[in-house]
Parts: structure tokens; sequence; C-alpha cells
């Protein structure tokens, strides 16, 4: 591949599917009431597929406390559920294959773009926008914003700002932790010959963060913090500070650990109801939000 352009783009598309597939991934990885039918007919998995869109479409609830207390504690829990939950191993097999998969091609593509300054020049910027302090600085900036200057009608410090801040600062806790425990343990180099570039730090970052938002947003309110998450990804290829496939499995790593966060909240309960078939009737199950999932 001589032309760095096009290397760009096949970087970028690559970077979106495999954001997508993790997506996928991570709702077939669920706890998916469709699968949980018994015995369940066609009309009976569509039913009980229903029921969990609509329990998806809902923001996460607000946790009862969201105080200093809570948020290590919290913290320190999400650290314990990340490998318990089958959409982590999912999610970070995709993104494992990924960079698998590019591994052969890594060196061939940061040479090809090594000469194409006015690609370096325009995604420069994601340099800055990926840097840890800058991630987690946002997340200090909202939960500070939601605890002291925002208050809840009934006086509580816990509001929508604040919950939103409370699970963007214990995404960029535990991502960080994860993502310099594996570059140290892997020790691989970087394209210019230092420690430690796998996986790439600013990727997942901003790819937990991104998760985060979609859960508390949807889709339309946290699709532009993708688009800025594969920026930034797209950046460290350019910068030569990274190979794709660091970027590629530090982008599933911020996704795995950004839903461990958002999808701790409330999965504790467990619905069975029958679903009326013809010739008789199905049994299928849910889970259902608790009201809050933090304690200070």
């Amino acid at each position: 591949m001589r032309n760095p352009r096009l290397v760009l783009l096949l970087v970028l598309i690559v970077l979106a599917g495999s954001g997508a597939m993790s997506a996928v991934a991570a709702g077939q990885a669920s706890d998916d009431p469709a699968r949980r039918a018994v015995g369940a007919s066609e009309p009976a998995r569509e039913q009980a597929a229903s029921v969990q869109d609509s329990a998806a479409a809902q923001p996460p609830p607000e946790p009862e406390h969201s105080g200093w207390g809570a948020l290590l504690k919290s913290t320190g829990k999400d650290f314990v559920a990340f490998p318990k939950r089958r959409s982590t191993w999912v999610i970070l097999g995709i993104g494992g294959a990924a960079a698998g998969i590019s591994h052969p091609f890594d060196d061939g593509i940061n040479e090809d773009l090594q000469d194409a300054n006015g690609l370096r020049k325009a995604l420069k910027p994601g340099k800055y926008l990926g840097y840890g302090f800058v991630q987690g600085g946002a997340a200090v900036g909202v939960y500070l914003i939601g605890r002291y200057a925002m208050k809840h009608e009934d006086g509580s410090r816990t509001n929508k700002a604040s919950h939103l801040g409370f699970d963007l600062l214990r995404a960029q806790l535990v991502t960080g932790g994860l993502t310099y425990g594996i570059k140290y343990a892997v020790r691989r180099q970087r394209p210019t010959g230092e420690c430690c570039a796998f996986p790439s730090g600013h990727a997942s970052v901003t790819f937990a963060t991104a998760s985060v938002l979609e859960r508390h947003f949807g889709y339309r309110g946290s699709w532009p913090m993708f688009a800025i998450a594969g920026y930034v990804s797209a950046s460290r290829i350019t910068d030569n500070r990274h190979f794709l496939g660091d970027v590629l499995f530090g982008s599933a790593l911020g996704m795995a650990t950004g839903w461990t966060v958002v999808g701790r909240h409330g999965r504790d309960s467990f619905t069975v109801f029958p679903v009326p078939m013809r010739g008789g009737v199905a049994v299928a199950g849910s889970w259902s939000p608790r009201g809050a999932s933090a304690a200070s």
C-alpha cells in the first residue's frame, strides 16, 4: 500500500466495524430474555426481545449514593465484576482477533502513513483529546458540577450530572488500571522502539467514555463521542505511537470497561413470565434493573 489516504480510510473503517461488532456482540452476550425463553417459539422470542428493547432504551437508574466513598467502593466492585461478565470476553475476543488479523500489516501501515504530513496535521488534536488527564478531567468536572453546583429537588447531591460523572470517573479509573496493567505485562515496543504500546491508552479511555455516554444518552446522543474516539485512535497511528492492533484492542478494552460500569446498574433481579403460544405456553425471563447499585 502506497496511498496513505487509502490506508487511513481502511483503518477508520476497521475501527468503526470493530465498534459495531463489539456492540452487537455485547448485546448478544448479555442476559438476553429472548435467549432465555424456555421452549419458546418465534413469537415468544419476539415478545421477550421487545421487553429487553424497552429496558435497554431506558437510561440507567440513578444510584442512591454518588459520594466519594461510594465512588471508591463502586470502582473496586467494577474491577471484580469486569472478568465475570460474559460480554467482557466477547468484546475482548473480537478486539483480540482484530488485533491478531492486523498484526502482519502493522509495520506496513505505519510505514505508509509516515509520509502523510497533511493527515498527521489533521489528526494531531487527537493526541491531546485522548490523554487520560483530559478524559479524566472532563469526568471530574461533570461529577463536581453535579455534586456541588447542582442539587436534586429533594436536596440530594445525586442527580443526572453527578450520576454521569460518577460513571465516567469509574470507567476512567478501571480502564486506566487495566490498560497499564496489560501494557507492562505485554511490553510490546512502540513503532519508535520504546515500551509500551499494547494496548493504546488513548483508544481505551476515549472508547470507555463513549460507552458510558451510550448508556446514558443512547446511540443518537453518543455517536459524536464514538466518532471522536475513532479520530483519536487513528491519530495514534499517524503519529507513529501505536500500531493498528494496539488501537483495535484498546478500543475493545475501553468498551468492555465502560459497559461493565454501566452494566452494573441493577442486574441482580430476574423476572420470569409466561408467553402464550399456539399449542401451549412458553416461559421467558428478563433481568429487571434495581433502583440503586452503589452504596456509601
